[in-house]
């Protein structure tokens, strides 16, 4: 199956570079480019009207018009959208946090070799974390300490609602775990361990692992 990417990067550049990248590669085809995150929007909407819609969006954060932040939450509220992996310069950027907040499945840094670029378009189109536990803490802590009063309660309130061996896979999602670490750590299959993410993104109101894992953490589960 070929992994149909889209790139919106203001700079031609970069839009060049990760091109000539992932058009490389057997597995992946780049469909689409954007200069702002407001045709990147048109460009999705068109595609998921064809025969091939956009899988992945590699989005820079700093854009005219509509940046990355504002184009990602739109994304997530078009129907079956892409995922969205955010670039940046800075990995603990401000504008990583909230464009991971507004449903962003990871992030980029704009100077990533690029087997890592390739490798990180690949885990997010299956569902993979982006982020290493290390990272996964940090934006965890940077949410958290902008939490708003009652966010705690309204998380425990949906933890509640998993069953146990729900709570267990977001605990290990919140930890940073991979799914088939997951699936060797909690003695399950993979189909098992995908199906409970569903359930755990589903219960959590969750679009992606670092709301899940922000959830836990507001919960006092992690």
């Amino acid at each position: 199956m070929t992994i149909r990417v889209l790139i919106a990067d203001d700079d031609a550049l970069v839009r060049a570079g990760l091109a000539m990248i992932l058009g490389g590669v057997g597995d992946l085809a780049v469909v689409g480019e954007a200069d702002d995150g407001a045709h990147a929007c048109r460009v999705i909407e068109e595609s998921a009207a064809g025969a091939e819609p956009v899988d992945v969006v590699l989005m820079d954060i700093r854009m005219p018009v509509l940046d990355g932040i504002s184009a990602t939450a739109r994304i997530a509220t078009m129907p079956r959208p892409p995922k969205v992996i955010v670039l940046t310069t800075f990995d603990a950027d401000d504008y990583v946090v909230r464009a991971l907040a507004a449903g962003a499945h990871g992030f980029l840094l704009k100077d990533t070799a690029p087997p890592a670029i390739v490798d990180a378009v690949r885990k997010v189109h299956a569902g993979e974390p982006m982020l290493s536990p290390t990272v996964t803490a940090r934006l965890i802590r940077q949410v958290a300490d902008s939490a708003p009063d009652g966010r705690a309660l309204a998380a425990r309130e949906r933890a509640a609602a998993l069953t146990g061996r729900e709570r267990d896979v977001a605990i290990a999602v919140g930890h940073g775990h991979s799914n088939a670490e997951i699936a060797e750590n909690l003695h399950m299959s993979l189909a098992t361990v995908k199906a409970h993410i569903a359930h755990c993104f589903t219960k959590l109101e969750a679009t992606n692992r670092v709301q899940v894992a922000i959830t836990m953490h507001d919960a006092g589960l992690l």
